[in-house]
């Protein structure tokens, strides 16, 4: 299966650059998995095409104030790191530029008066590959406190406006600290609209995947069963996993709030001893999810629009149809659609 097959013509003016004022007023393109049919929305309409007994998964992960700027010891070149994931004794997985400069031994110093008296320093440990580095910090006082001074909100490359609310990159359920990126998917969700669904008797279920590196990476390869994904870790509650095999049980949908909530249930699926249902728990997926796959717990997505020949474009097409996806996206442009991060909503079901 060819990376190629999942290319398709996006014009930059519809990559979205800033998010809209109101959370719940973007466009929802709907697809049906069976019939291909496409239908255009308001997002508020999501809640006629949900029943009583419907479960959506939202993934309450925390977006980390991740993308640091600091000087190299001894040059006072600039550097910027990309927080991944947390390792043991302060020490991190990170991305590095400019990464030619910054080999093992390297010592980053951040903070107004860097060179004077640091906030906080970094050492380059090891070398990973694609500015990969795992580094040691060393500060004194509490790292979160000094994240929330030093730190700005990892937007991604496409998305060149500056945001002035970091609570804007946050999904309003954002609980867990731990992610290099937000689960977009869910911020088009609003305190209110989710009590609203509630009201309705559609139930919700609180996962958690810390969104890492593989965000970040693009697919290098030519055939995409040579592509591999970079781990994330993750956490079922007992609690979420039960709503879950409920619903399953009496034949409701389980309907997932993003690609992450979807690759957290079907990991836990995988893990789980009993087919068509999952158990409480936690761990490291590095779940790859393109068509040919068997989905055994999501019966719907709810998503935002993605880029050519990603790897979550890959999964939605799983869902369904590499075809029936490539059309709606054709679509989607012809008729405007705000793609990406901080654009419109699409539902599959």
């Amino acid at each position: 299966m060819q990376v190629d097959w999942f290319d398709f013509e996006l014009p930059d003016s519809l990559i979205a650059q800033t998010p809209l004022k109101d959370r719940t007023a973007s466009r929802l393109l709907t697809l049906s998995k069976s019939t291909g049919a496409v239908e255009h929305k308001a997002f508020q309409d999501l809640i006629d095409y949900l029943e009583a007994g419907d479960v959506l998964v939202l993934n309450d992960t925390r977006v980390l104030p991740a993308r640091l700027f600091g000087v190299k010891s001894g040059t006072g070149s600039k550097a910027e790191l990309l927080l991944l994931k947390q390792l043991e004794d302060d020490r991190w997985e990170v991305l590095m530029r400019p990464g030619k400069r910054l080999k093992a031994g390297a010592v980053i110093l951040f903070g107004e008066h860097a060179e004077d008296k640091p906030l906080l320093t970094a050492t380059v440990e090891e070398e990973l590959g694609m500015g990969g580095r795992i580094v040691k910090f060393t500060y004194d006082g509490i790292f979160p406190e000094l994240l929330d001074r030093l730190g700005q909100m990892p937007l991604p490359p496409y998305i060149k406006e500056q945001l002035p609310e970091k609570e804007r990159y946050q999904t309003v359920y954002a609980k867990h600290e731990g992610s290099a990126a937000a689960p977009t998917a869910g911020l088009h969700f609003t305190k209110a609209y989710l009590e609203r669904l509630e009201q309705k008797g559609i139930q919700l279920a609180y996962i958690t995947l810390h969104v890492g590196l593989g965000t970040f990476r693009p697919v290098s390869v030519d055939n995409v069963e040579t592509h591999q994904m970079h781990e994330e870790f993750y956490e079922v509650s007992e609690q979420a996993a039960t709503l879950v095999n409920t619903a399953k049980a009496n034949g409701y949908k389980v309907v997932a709030v993003g690609t992450t909530s979807a690759r957290t249930l079907e990991t836990a699926a995988r893990e789980s001893t009993q087919p068509g249902r999952i158990g409480p728990g936690s761990g490291w997926t590095g779940i790859f999810i393109y068509p040919g796959y068997t989905f055994q717990i999501v019966d719907a997505l709810m998503t935002n629009f993605h880029l050519p020949k990603s790897t979550l474009l890959m999964l939605i097409s799983a869902l369904a149809g590499r075809e029936q996806v490539l059309a709606a996206y054709q679509e989607a442009v012809e008729q405007q659609y705000r793609f990406f991060s901080f654009g419109d909503a699409m539902f599959i079901y």
